[in-house]
């Protein structure tokens, strides 16, 4: 890997017990790797056991976060609806950091009962606050078409999507790490 390599973190935005988005993360992961122009991985935010903003004078995990961010050139989030928005340990994570989400690229990959839809857009507008620039192609899952009693078992439409939104994330990662060097 040359320093030229991007970095990619695949964020899973739930942290509930029974959370699909590991699963939907894992599937947008095996898709990535078959890829040349960058790696990919997991970054699951339950893992860094963030506090919520301001109420903890222990930093570790915030820190942690940061630092993690820091060293990626963009980000696919995996994004559960709530309530017509993203879930509140999203919204927290992204308000525990604010630098390393500067002049970096995101894709969006949504899921719930109309796709996920109004969470990534709430997204979008949260992500243009904190300087991140959000890719067009977008994919949204179903939670009648592309789960079933088996769990996560996505549709073959939505590979030609992830692919699309790759090759986006990637262009414009690649662009905006030299706004950062």
């Amino acid at each position: 890997m040359t320093q030229d390599t991007l970095k990619i973190g695949i964020i899973l935005g739930s942290t509930r017990d029974g959370r699909v988005s590991p699963a939907v993360g894992n599937w947008v992961k095996g898709l990535a790797d078959k890829r040349t122009d960058a790696t990919f991985e997991i970054v699951d935010i339950k893992s860094f056991g963030l506090p919520l903003l301001g109420e903890s004078a222990d930093l570790t995990g915030v820190m942690a976060w940061n630092a993690k961010l820091a060293e990626l050139d963009g980000f696919i989030f995996i994004v559960s609806e709530y309530n017509h928005s993203i879930s509140g340990a999203l919204k927290n994570a992204l308000d525990s950091a604010r630098d390393p989400w500067n002049n970096k690229a995101a894709g969006i990959v949504s899921y719930g009962s109309a796709g996920g839809a109004r969470a990534a857009e709430h997204l979008r507008t949260i992500l243009g606050e904190l300087q991140v620039a959000d890719v067009r192609s977008h994919t949204l899952l179903s939670l009648f078409d592309d789960f079933n009693q088996s769990g996560f078992n996505p549709r073959p439409l939505h590979d030609v999507n992830i692919n699309d939104m790759l090759d986006q994330l990637t262009k414009w990662s690649r662009a905006l790490k030299q706004v950062r060097a």
